[in-house]
């Protein structure tokens, strides 16, 4: 296994296309997959991303709220002391969001337009790094 990596939908988001297409597409290339589900919130998604030990959280946003979400999500890991896990973003995010996001913590920020196989390649690095970090590999 490559790493397990969790999928979410924060928010009233209820577009999950790309975030099916990513999961599937993690999966089919050897990564352990967990998915949300749409309309989940910061905390159901950390609490949801201790409990199954990720080294992982991709989160997707395609209704504008990606920077009140996306720092939910960031205040959450850090008051559960869980901040050693690894955000990565995706969606409908301006250059200058996407920016601060990365200042703020994430490791990157996917918009449309970049190659599955770019995808692909910088989850298995982050997973690898991860796990490497936290003793499991």
């Amino acid at each position: 296994m490559k790493g397990k990596i969790l999928i979410a939908k924060p928010g009233l988001d209820g577009h999950d296309r790309g975030a099916k297409y990513i999961a599937r597409c993690l999966r089919d290339d050897g990564f352990e997959v967990l998915y949300t589900g749409i309309r989940r919130t910061p905390e159901e998604i950390v609490l949801t991303a201790i409990q199954e030990d990720v080294d992982v959280i991709g989160l997707s946003v395609l209704s504008g709220a990606h920077m009140e979400l996306f720092q939910a999500v960031i205040d959450c890991l850090q008051s559960n002391d869980a901040s050693n896990i690894p955000l990565v973003g995706g969606g409908i995010i301006p250059e200058p969001d996407a920016k601060a996001l990365l200042e703020r913590g994430f490791k990157k920020i996917f918009t449309p337009g970049v190659s599955m196989t770019e995808i692909l390649g910088y989850f298995q690095t982050l997973a690898a790094e991860s796990r490497k970090d936290r003793g499991l590999d």
